[in-house]
């Protein structure tokens, strides 16, 4: 890809965040996109899928720090027209060339060895995947993109640790015709416009671009007899199956890296990173925070008045819980080891005793409450009613 086609496309506009957007926010753009445009949701929706590849390709920029800053300072260095009025550029025998033979398009061909490290070369040359001086339409080794999935799992599972399925859509190089594009047996015809090397120069101002040749769309050579399973795309859509081993402790929301499980890399480059978005569902019983599990356990008035033994669950079995005469609504207690299993640690259950309150009454029931009422004998709200007392008092005082 030429320096103007990465110039004129806005990775930014394509997630719809703002060029001082967080990493988060990119993250949180992308994935929204994603699931809307993915092609299992679109199925036969092309404007979807290209839609699906702008937005991965300006998010695998945008989600490398190291990338974005190159791909801004790009932009920034050529929208402010800084190689306008070069010296020398934009005279001389050919397209950019200057009076000593310089053509400014050289920058954005990576020459290597002019610039050395640190030049027009490094800057542009992670952006652009292009090597010194090359020009020929066959695309050099580079990392496959990066692909992103979703899973959902049980609350339990989430908890111990589960290995899932995973179906993965990708592009990979078309079975049929190995990448070629042409049907077996065929073979493609060198472009006649750029010669086959997929790329044409045009002047633009006061320097020249070298961008992928129109008729060739740059890749060098023109298919008259396309393949009859990729239609001359060289790649196809395919869907991939693997499993993968969700560790114990998973929050709901986290993204887990794997590490080459991508997109193969063009050019037998390395493949990119698969990441999946786990969402764990809720459970009726138990709640978390963090690595302990927690637990409401219903109680009545007399169990914590006069003290209980409560069996409750944890994830994997029953425990008692002595709960001590007295007790206040509310209190917590911890079973030490109940919690999310790790390898070097675990959490704990934290168990709350809340008191129900009965909605209706029997006789007998309604009886001995009146009779307890009578029989106590304590002020619960002793100190409300000794500050009344006093307001009462003084109001008395006043008014005689």
């Amino acid at each position: 890809m030429s320096a103007k086609d990465y110039y004129e496309k806005d990775f930014y506009k394509e997630l719809g965040v703002t060029k001082t957007a967080t990493s988060a926010e990119i993250k949180k753009a992308y994935r929204k996109l994603a699931r809307d445009l993915h092609p299992d949701k679109n199925p036969g929706n092309k404007r979807s899928e290209d839609k699906f590849k702008a937005v991965s390709e300006a998010y695998d920029v945008l989600s490398d720090d190291a990338k974005r800053k190159e791909y801004d300072e790009a932009r920034n260095l050529m929208s402010s027209g800084a190689f306008r009025g070069f010296p020398g550029a934009g005279t001389g025998a050919g397209p950019g060339a200057g009076t000593g033979g310089f053509d400014v398009s050289d920058i954005f061909r990576n020459a290597g060895g002019a610039g050395g490290a640190g030049g027009f070369g490094d800057l542009f040359g992670g952006l652009f995947n292009r090597t010194g001086g090359q020009t020929n339409a066959r695309p050099r080794a580079v990392r496959g993109a990066d692909l992103e999935t979703e899973v959902r799992i049980a609350f339990n599972d989430a908890v111990t640790g589960v290995t899932v399925p995973l179906g993965i859509t990708e592009r990979t190089t078309c079975p049929t015709c190995h990448g070629v594009g042409a049907k077996p047996g065929t073979s493609p015809r060198d472009c006649p416009v750029c010669k086959g090397t997929g790329l044409t120069t045009r002047n633009q101002g006061s320097f020249a671009f070298s961008e992928p040749c129109t008729n060739c769309h740059g890749t060098g050579s023109i298919i008259d007899d396309p393949c009859p399973t990729c239609h001359g795309e060289r790649t196809v859509v395919h869907n991939r199956r693997l499993t993968t081993r969700i560790p114990a402790g998973v929050s709901d929301g986290q993204r887990i890296k794997l590490a080459g499980k991508g997109e193969p890399g063009p050019g037998g480059g390395p493949a990119g990173d698969l990441y999946v978005v786990v969402h764990v569902s809720g459970h009726e019983l138990f709640g978390r925070s963090g690595d302990n599990l927690t637990l409401a356990v219903p109680v009545t008035f007399p169990e914590l008045a006069l003290g209980t033994t409560l069996t409750v669950p944890t994830l994997t079995s029953a425990v008692s819980l002595r709960v001590p005469a007295g007790t206040t609504n509310g209190r917590k207690f911890r079973v030490k080891g109940a919690g999310v299993q790790r390898k070097d640690a675990a959490g704990d259950l934290i168990v709350t005793v809340e008191i129900s309150v009965p909605q209706r009454l029997s006789a007998d029931a309604k009886s001995a409450l009146e009779a307890f009422a009578k029989a106590q004998d304590a002020d619960p709200r002793e100190a409300i009613t000794r500050a009344l007392r006093s307001r009462d008092g003084a109001a008395a005082g006043s008014s005689s």
